[in-house]
């Protein structure tokens, strides 16, 4: 069974379900980039083997950032594998245990994906004895030819890799090429250009900005979080427009950090905009009440007719 496709010379692509990771060939080692969902250990670590030839583990493991889904296999890793996980310091609060992340918005995005977020988990994991943080000069320990570009908006410390040789980009969640709120367009990984999933997005001018750095990279191949990978022209192209055209065709134009954004820091949350689902509950449920008062009044007055 293949469980794992094969992006760019040196990388394969391994599906967790909804989410993608990483195996990059570094030399006569190996990187894991991010750890998809929980449950996955035996299948990347297989994936690993058959790809690098090995059963060393990795020379690290690089996260792109800490959400549930990239990070969901990497407690039975660390078990599996004495490594260092690398990562950018404004995601260590989601690492060390010491912040939860932002509150997902199921306001946002549309789809049964961004309307069960608020049952996704979004705790903090402790790896401090194996966390460190990526060096301030963009490189990558252990990945020579690479660098980390940093790319906020989704999460506080979202990071992309970057290969110049062959212009390859592991973009994590910054831009997505499947539309990730529907469940259906991720049950298909129907192709199409998009920013990150909304409804974890917690700065959406940050995000902007990123898929805005991303297209300036241009990129040959596009490989992503969510979604199949791209590459070539055709992809540069959309990925141009998308950044041409974030505000709006991606911005929601109401959600909780539509106009403002979480403020975080290098300890986890400093503040969070007013959650708006309260009051659209409360309207629909008074909208359905005056829509049954004014049927059963309807019914009332045709008895009355009668």
């Amino acid at each position: 069974m293949k469980i794992g496709h094969t992006t760019a010379p040196d990388v394969l692509r391994v599906r967790t379900i909804m989410v993608n990771l990483y195996i990059v060939r570094t030399g006569t080692s190996w990187i894991l980039i991010d750890a998809g969902l929980r449950g996955y250990a035996e299948s990347i670590a297989a994936a690993a083997r058959a790809f690098t030839g090995t059963s060393a583990p990795p020379s690290a493991i690089v996260l792109t950032h800490a959400h549930f889904d990239h990070v969901g296999s990497l407690a039975a890793l660390l078990r599996r594998w004495d490594v260092p996980v690398y990562a950018h310091r404004l995601e260590r609060p989601y690492l060390t245990g010491e912040s939860p992340y932002p509150p997902p918005d199921p306001l946002v995005g549309g789809g049964a994906m961004a309307l069960m977020c608020r049952l996704y988990p979004r705790s903090p994991m402790n790896i401090s004895d194996r966390l460190l943080l990526l060096p301030e000069d963009g490189s990558i320990p252990h990945m020579d030819g690479w660098r980390w570009e940093f790319t906020p908006g989704h999460s506080a410390g979202h990071v992309a890799l970057f290969r110049n040789a062959d212009r390859v980009l592991i973009a994590g969640d910054a831009v997505t090429t499947t539309k990730q709120e529907s469940a259906l367009a991720v049950a298909t990984q129907r192709l199409e250009m998009h920013g990150p999933p909304a409804y974890f997005t917690q700065d959406w001018h940050s995000a902007a900005d990123s898929v805005a750095r991303l297209a300036a990279l241009e990129p040959e191949v596009l490989a992503t979080g969510h979604g199949t990978p791209m590459r070539g022209q055709a992809m540069r192209e959309e990925l141009h427009w998308l950044a041409d055209h974030f505000a709006e065709v991606e911005v929601p134009r109401f959600g909780r950090y539509s106009d403002q954004p979480a403020v975080t820091g290098e300890h986890g949350i400093v503040m969070l905009p007013p959650d708006p689902l309260p009051k659209v509950a409360a309207g629909v449920l008074a909208a359905s009440v005056a829509v049954g008062l004014a049927a059963r009044r309807s019914r009332s007055e045709t008895r009355a007719l009668r």
